[in-house]
């Protein structure tokens, strides 16, 4: 006999872990499945070195779901959003902005956490849940929705049911692929490398991107490490650039680094190996089918600008959370209502981390030129700058 669950949850990354708890945690019975294990150590082989800042809307979903109280003790809480272009012929500041929170809000902008730690905190919540099963190692292979429910098939060659099934299973998602949903896809060129580093100067809670050309190189702050301030980076590039920055040796990379860090922070020592992942904008044509619902980045996927990705996965979670209810959990209603709260909201978002993007690629002196100009005219008109920090926020 064919298991039934209320909600099927594919993908175990933080996204799908995320919503795996907070439906766990609303009381529906659940069912999470991943191909691939969690890596839950950052020594570990496949650990993923990005960092999320959880922006100030996606702590109470966080909240809901029982994840904040293990999260919050590891979190570097982040005040103040530093901007910085260094767009002039030699690669120093030449142009530097604070957004502080506290013009805005009593808090802080948001709060940093390393991603597999993230999954670690995650995973060991889900096992504090008796009605949520999380089965690493085992994928979903085709869906096959009916009016009452969906069937799932899984990689063991075996089948469950679910009233609702939720696709948080990337950018390439299988399940958005079996509902024949299409996506537009932006190519820029352009990879990032994550890692960490430690610094002789303190970070004082500053999240700082630095623009120059090939994309931002963006610090946000960690907690110390062996006696020494430390921060996640991510440095985007185009691709030929990534390619020779990460076979440079460790005190040339080191370098490289403290040079296009305009030395704000001193010498830049790495604290990790490098990663790197590939960089484009998509968005799914819509975000949902029959029984199913698209999140995350089987939704949506943007650069990593301005702390939108997970929060905009969060929001997505926020919805669907306050949609479900026991007499109309995955029908068509519900899922066409989360279709029209998000669609549009995630394609403007995308588009305007797209204009950033790019303006950030800038490499001709005029073009850097004018994004130095356009920060300082942005800054200094009160209203518009506290309009952007609340729309960072995802507060409006």
């Amino acid at each position: 006999m064919r298991d039934s669950y209320d909600i099927v949850v594919s993908g175990g990354g933080v996204a799908g872990l995320a919503a795996a708890a907070a439906f766990g945690a609303d009381g529906w019975s659940v069912l999470c499945v991943d191909p691939a294990p969690p890596v839950t150590d950052e020594a570990a082989d496949g650990a993923d070195l990005r960092t999320t800042a959880f922006l100030q809307p996606s702590i109470p979903v966080l909240e809901r779901a029982g994840l904040w109280q293990r999260l919050a003790p590891h979190a570097m809480a982040l005040q103040v959003m530093r901007i910085v272009d260094a767009g002039g012929p030699e690669p120093v500041a030449r142009v530097s902005h604070d957004f502080d929170a506290a013009d805005v809000s009593d808090q802080p902008f948001g709060w940093n956490l390393p991603n597999w730690l993230l999954r670690r905190e995650m995973v060991a919540r889900i096992e504090e849940l008796p009605n949520v099963i999380f089965r690493p190692g085992l994928g979903t292979t085709g869906l096959t929705a009916r009016e009452a429910e969906a069937i799932v098939r899984l990689s063991d060659g075996t089948s469950v049911s679910a009233r609702l099934v939720v696709a948080a299973d990337g950018r390439n998602s299988a399940l958005r692929e079996a509902a024949a949903i299409g996506v537009t896809t932006t190519r820029y060129g352009q990879k990032a490398l994550a890692f960490a580093v430690t610094h002789p100067v303190p970070h004082n809670n500053v999240s700082t991107e630095i623009h120059r050309s090939g994309g931002p190189f963006t610090l946000v702050p960690l907690p110390d490490r062996e006696g020494q301030p430390c921060s996640a980076i991510v440095w985007m590039e185009r691709g030929p650039e990534v390619a020779r920055l990460s076979a440079l040796p460790t005190a040339e990379f080191e370098a490289a680094m403290t040079e296009r860090s305009g030395g704000l922070f001193g010498p830049l020592k790495l604290a990790s190996r490098l990663t790197v992942w590939p960089i484009i904008s998509q968005v799914a044509d819509r975000f949902g089918a029959q029984r199913l619902a698209l999140m995350a980045e089987a939704a949506h996927v943007v650069p990593p600008i301005g702390a939108q990705g997970l929060n905009m996965s969060l929001a997505d979670l926020r919805v669907l959370l306050d949609l479900a209810r026991p007499d109309t959990l995955g029908d068509a209603a519900m899922i066409d209502t989360y279709n029209r709260h998000r669609w549009a909201e995630v394609r403007a978002r995308v588009a305007g981390v797209d204009v950033l993007n790019r303006a950030s690629m800038a490499g001709a002196q005029p073009l850097r030129d004018l994004r130095g100009r356009a920060l300082d005219l942005l800054y200094s008109a009160a209203p518009v700058r506290r309009g952007l920090m609340h729309l960072g926020m995802g507060l409006r």
